[in-house]
């Protein structure tokens, strides 16, 4: 693969120093080739840039070039060299999809113009394609996780390589950060989606009665029990059982669930037959287990066959470029289950969503982004821990335009932020191109200088 912006290919090596000479001056990335092959070789679907080729060559003329680089994508635009007044072929090459051709000897002003429309043209179809597989993402059914932040980059890769696998998973985080939202999603992407996710709160279920839930129970097991009634082990079976707040989860029954972890086999009460299960476990706490095991309030055996691998979760207030995404996805949702119309946030009120510490972390996000539907923004300003509206935006003053400018621009600074002022990585951060992403700090008054540490 090629770094370069413009691929350049022709037999002729003077011609290919005076190219490579001539758009080292106008700081455009070139890479030269004597043929097609070699020069096919270097790209790839992933190649944002231009192949400008001779149409004479030897072994592969430039048509021959232009077919082969549409079977690698046939969004790149190839530009054809021709000879001067050869219109037929400056015909048949149009024909089949070139994206220009220019006749020798040529303008430099007029290729150089030529190469950064092409360009620009590429760039633009490698956004909408990505575009189009996030939208894709996002219409899958199921949870998703938000987030483009390096934290969550690593959460992500973390369980990428899991999915397919049936490996318990211990989750660590504070409350309200997203423990059950990944427990799902992991859930949703395995092999194991078209089963059961059964989801128990270890702290929430009253200590007699939490062996029942998890185990189930025969008609006459203990007092009141009239009937039988299936666990949450027999019922995830060839499924996913999360264990919320594993940590508050008695000791007498630890060594039970170590058992049945050990066996993938489960008793009802009452009963004596074992019953076969296939359940992949993934438990959660907002406390630090290994300690618990020091001081033996948690068992250390059950915590390593619950932890084959575990996944920390970070708290909102490290992942703060996250929130104006999270809060516009919660909002949409709360706007469609409520019909409700959702205004986008203006500038500042963004800006302070981003300085908000966020103890309650993706849950009180949530919780605001909802009172922000129902209320609009006199909820942020009478929120005791949210970021006061603006006087413009609770007078409802901010046109449309407005609010989506003020957005475009804190993403953008958050993006900067994160990438320490790097413009190569808010690129990827952002999914835009080099140009575009200038233009819009051009803009929006951003330099990259202010960003670095």
């Amino acid at each position: 693969m090629t770094n370069a912006q413009v691929v350049f290919i022709d037999d002729d090596p003077d011609i290919r120093q005076v190219m490579a000479q001539s758009l080292a001056l106008e700081e455009i990335a070139v890479a030269c080739f004597e043929a097609g092959q070699p020069a096919l070789a270097s790209l790839s679907r992933d190649f944002d840039g231009v192949v400008l080729s001779d149409y004479n060559m030897p072994e592969m003329d430039g048509l021959a070039v232009l077919q082969a680089v549409h079977v690698i994508d046939d969004s790149i635009p190839v530009i054809l060299l021709t000879g001067q007044g050869d219109i037929s072929t400056a015909v048949t090459a149009m024909q089949q999809g070139a994206y220009d051709f220019i006749e020798k000897p040529f303008d430099h002003e007029a290729l150089i113009e030529l190469l950064r429309h092409a360009r620009e043209k590429r760039q633009l179809a490698l956004e909408n394609r990505q575009l189009k597989a996030r939208l894709r993402l996002m219409a899958k059914p199921g949870p998703r996780l938000l987030g483009d932040s390096p934290p969550m980059r690593r959460v992500m890769a973390t369980i990428d390589p899991l999915l397919e696998t049936s490996a318990n998973i211990l989750l660590h985080g504070e409350t309200g950060s997203g423990k059950d939202a990944l427990a799902r999603y992991i859930h949703e992407s395995s092999p194991r989606s078209r089963h059961n996710f059964v989801a128990i709160n270890c702290g929430a279920v009253p200590e007699n009665l939490i062996e029942s839930e998890l185990f189930g129970h025969e008609a006459g097991a203990f007092t009141g029990a009239d009937k039988r009634r299936i666990g949450k082990f027999e019922y995830a079976d060839k499924g996913t059982l999360f264990l919320d707040e594993v940590e508050s989860m008695p000791l007498s029954l630890q060594v039970k669930l170590l058992r049945v972890l050990e066996d993938r086999k489960v008793e009802r009460l009452g009963s004596n037959r074992p019953l076969d299960v296939d359940v992949r476990v993934i438990a959660a706490t907002k406390s630090e287990l290994k300690p618990l095991t020091e001081s033996g309030e948690f068992r250390a055996d059950l915590y390593y066959r619950l932890n084959v691998v575990e996944v920390s979760i970070p708290p909102l207030r490290e992942r703060q470029q996250d929130v104006p995404m999270l809060f516009h996805h919660f909002a949409l949702i709360a706007a469609a289950r409520y019909d409700r119309e959702s205004v986008p946030l203006s500038a500042s009120q963004t800006a302070q969503l981003m300085q908000h510490d966020w103890p309650g972390n993706v849950r009180e996000l949530r919780n605001l982004a909802e009172r922000y539907v129902l209320l609009g923004p006199v909820a942020l300003a009478e929120s005791e821990r949210g970021p006061a509206a603006d006087a413009d935006s609770v007078a409802g003053r901010q046109t449309l335009a407005e609010s989506m400018d003020g957005f475009e621009r804190s993403a953008i600074a958050s993006a900067l932020n994160a990438s320490q002022g790097s413009i190569k990585d808010t690129m990827v951060r952002l999914g835009i191109a080099r140009k575009t992403l200038y233009d819009k700090m051009k803009k929006h008054g951003l330099d990259k200088a202010e960003f670095r540490d």
